[in-house]
């Protein structure tokens, strides 16, 4: 079956790839950098988190003034890896069973289809990794936190190749749908943002693909490395803090497999293109930075006790009960289904906006859920550094950001409909704060 199926005649090239106006170069400058920077700001080679006065962070900057402060970087075991991991993946995606089902109609009135057997690709990975952690110990599983700078660098080098390799790709073929927050002209800019919207090989549509398996996964077997590693340093046990660092960001992972379908209806699938924003942040942020907690307590054990893992617990459940059940609302809504029987407005476009529901409360509740679940991912670390924070304040700034452009969107998209739907529904995040 055809990975396209043409829904009506296509549009005029020149009105479905519009100028795009308005440029956005939010975190570019910055955002590359900070995997090192957290890398180097807490661990042991640094001496600490953080290190004391910051004297190894400022020895390596001295570092990188000479080529073997670079060359230090590098890592050819662990580039190897990566690129071991990503054939890997893909053939699970050719060869394991799964349903291909439609993502949204795009605006030149066509569907594409996804195969969707991400969750199978995580279990048989996990057990894969379970069968030779409990067959040969914890210690045939720590190449990832032993070679985790290397990793950084190899997952970096990597999505910056892929997305130039993207964008030239853009420019040749059949004419392409592009995004239209890429297409300015401006190389610079859109690069960073990702000029054509979907690009595929085949019915192989490399964004979907990036978008749920190599970082999610991979973050999943970051983290049980950093427990082997904890592991062998205690001579086989790991921490109840730690336990709960591997329960609520696998959870997580977990969850966003099985409800692989819900991620065709993002702005990351629907309107962002593939460029260094998205490909930098599947395949180098995710693993590398969201791993930061579990790699702290690799070095660095908490024992957290019965009350205070049961607070944890109590409070990473609140979150995950609002982020999941406000997200199958919305997922139900878009596919035509109300079980709840939700109310909404009705716009002049012919589409309708939830009103109640979780979507009553505020604007993004889904956010409101992300970031209670993003706290207490921080919080087995305890309180003895606020470098292990650094998730939930990044994270906030980042759901703030897209909350503002998905505003500014549908106001252009609704008209004076979006006008009165901020009326009905006032809070953007959180009901009475923001």
């Amino acid at each position: 079956m055809s990975s396209t199926e043409l829904t009506k005649a296509k549009k005029d090239s020149s009105e479905l790839n519009p100028r795009t106006q308005n440029l956005e170069f939010f975190g570019v400058p910055a955002v590359p950098l900070v995997p090192y920077g957290l890398y180097f700001s807490c661990s042991e080679e640094a001496g600490g988190c953080p290190p004391k006065l910051w004297d190894v962070v400022l020895q390596r900057v001295h570092e990188l003034g000479t080529l073997a402060g670079w060359q230090s970087l590098w890592d050819t075991k662990a580039f190897v890896a990566l690129a071991g991991w990503l054939a890997y993946l893909v053939v699970l995606w050719a060869l394991l069973p799964g349903d291909w089902v439609d993502g949204l109609q795009l605006r030149d009135g066509t569907k594409r289809k996804y195969k969707i057997n991400a969750l199978g690709a995580m279990l048989m990975t996990l057990g894969l990794v379970g069968g030779m952690i409990y067959n040969n110990g914890p210690q045939t599983f720590t190449f990832l936190y032993e070679h985790y700078l290397g990793l950084i660098t190899a997952t970096f080098v990597w999505s910056y190749a892929q997305s130039l390799l993207m964008y030239i790709w853009s420019f040749f073929g059949h004419p392409k749908l592009l995004a239209l927050a890429a297409n300015s002209g401006y190389h610079i800019h859109d690069f960073w943002m990702g000029r054509e919207l979907n690009p595929t090989i085949g019915n192989f549509d490399l964004k979907v693909f990036f978008e749920l398996r190599p970082g999610l996964i991979g973050w999943v077997l970051v983290n049980i490395s950093c427990a082997c590693e904890q592991a062998v340093r205690s001579g086989g046990k790991i921490t109840d803090s730690m336990m709960l660092v591997l329960a609520f960001q696998g959870l997580y992972v977990l969850d966003a497999l099985y409800n692989e379908p819900a991620v065709l209806s993002t702005m990351d699938v629907v309107t962002d293109g593939f460029g260094v924003m998205l490909n930098f942040g599947d395949l180098c942020w995710v693993p590398m930075v969201y791993s930061l907690q579990a790699r702290y307590l690799a070095f660095n054990p908490v024992e957290l006790g019965w009350a205070g893992a049961a607070g944890i617990v109590a409070v990473h459940m609140i979150g995950y009960w609002i982020f999941r059940s406000a997200n199958l609302e919305k997922n139900d809504f878009r596919n035509g289904h109300n079980p709840k029987n939700l109310s909404f407005m009705e716009t002049k476009r012919g589409t309708r906006l939830l009103t109640s529901g979780w979507w009553g409360v505020s604007r993004h509740p889904n956010y409101m859920g992300d970031l209670i679940m993003a706290l207490s991912w921080c919080l087995p670390t305890g309180f003895n550094t606020p470098i292990t924070y650094f998730y939930p304040i990044y994270f906030l700034i980042l759901l703030v950001h897209r909350q503002r452009r998905d505003d500014e969107a549908c106001h252009i998209k609704y008209g004076d409909d979006w006008l009165e739907y901020k009326k009905r529904v006032p809070y953007r995040i959180f009901p009475y704060i923001y």
